[in-house]
């Protein structure tokens, strides 16, 4: 066999290889990036535009004051749970 003409043929399946392979390739591209998994770049200046925003949000929630009980509410909430745990227990020594 000549060696220039099964170079040839070797080319030849080498470059349609190629283009299947670029066009699986393609495909593989729009499914990512339909998936959320793009490799597109964010300019510097959309990071940092991001980035403010989220520190924006954080800040708010910190901003806003700790709500804390009184010490009267504490002690409505503590007994009405004894009086729950009193009818538990009741209802516990009335089954046994």
């Amino acid at each position: 066999m000549d060696t220039g003409r099964f170079l040839a043929e070797v080319e030849q399946e080498i470059a349609r290889l190629q283009h299947i392979a670029d066009a699986l390739r393609g495909l593989r591209g729009k499914s990512a990036a339909s998936g959320g998994n793009s490799k597109r770049p964010m300019s510097a200046a959309s990071r940092r535009k991001i980035s403010l925003a989220q520190k924006e949000r954080w800040a708010k929630q910190r901003a806003r004051p700790k709500r804390t009980i009184s010490a009267a509410g504490r002690r409505r909430i503590a007994a009405a749970q004894r009086k729950r745990w009193a009818k538990t227990k009741a209802q516990s020594k009335k089954a046994a």
